[in-house]
């Protein structure tokens, strides 16, 4: 198992954490292994306890329609889908094709590729371009960190009462509670946390798996 996306788990408690809940199958496996090979920017990958949880919760919800934004090679898109019933639909946007292709033959393997609509253009403008009619069920937004604002406030006129807002990398790795860091990429990430925690329009919570995971209901 690789080291854990985590600053608070250690690699063996990480490694029981996986192997106690829904771990890995051969296909999943396979595409961790094929992003591995792309070398470090494969830490882009969610961890596999995450995806584990993103597949048991879009069954729980009962997810239909959902998006994701932030494809990186369609680890977190493959356990999406698997969350979805057979008739469900999963848009995934992202801007490089080449990475995305990667995911490709791992969805087939897995009998999800026909519930996945691939959008390569920047995210905002795919959203934007999507009706304003509520029926988005589940988003994850796992993409650049200064755009999460913008990619929040497009995706909630369209996402349903009672639906769902998943938010990756949120704790960053610790560095957000660290007052003397001060890089982009986690100022961003704390404006975000400090903006969803006050909008009186979700139900918000934060959940130290992996790198951090925040849940926003729409009330």
């Amino acid at each position: 198992m690789a080291d854990p996306k985590s600053f608070h788990l250690s690699a063996p408690v990480h490694e029981y954490v996986v192997a106690h809940g829904s771990p890995p199958d051969e296909v999943q496996q396979g595409l961790i292994q094929a992003t591995a090979e792309l070398g470090g920017i494969s830490l882009m990958q969610i961890a596999p306890e995450k995806g584990a949880f993103m597949t048991l919760f879009a069954r729980a919800i009962g997810a239909k329609r959902a998006i994701e934004i932030g494809t990186f090679t369609g680890y977190s898109a493959l356990c999406l889908a698997r969350g979805l019933p057979d008739d469900g639909q999963l848009i995934c946007c992202d801007v490089s094709d080449e990475w995305t292709q990667i995911g490709l033959p791992f969805w087939k393997k897995a009998g999800v590729d026909h519930k996945i609509t691939l959008e390569i253009a920047p995210a905002i403008e795919t959203l934007t371009s999507l009706p304003q009619r509520a029926d988005i069920d589940l988003a994850f937004i796992d993409a650049d960190k200064p755009s999460y604002i913008a990619y929040f406030e497009a995706l909630m006129p369209r996402v349903r009462t009672g639906g769902v807002i998943l938010v990756d990398n949120v704790l960053w790795m610790g560095r957000v509670a660290d007052p003397d860091v001060d890089d982009e990429q986690t100022v961003a990430i704390r404006a975000f946390n400090d903006h969803v925690v006050k909008d009186d329009r979700v139900d918000c919570v934060m959940l130290p798996i992996a790198d951090g995971l925040t849940l926003l209901r729409k009330r």
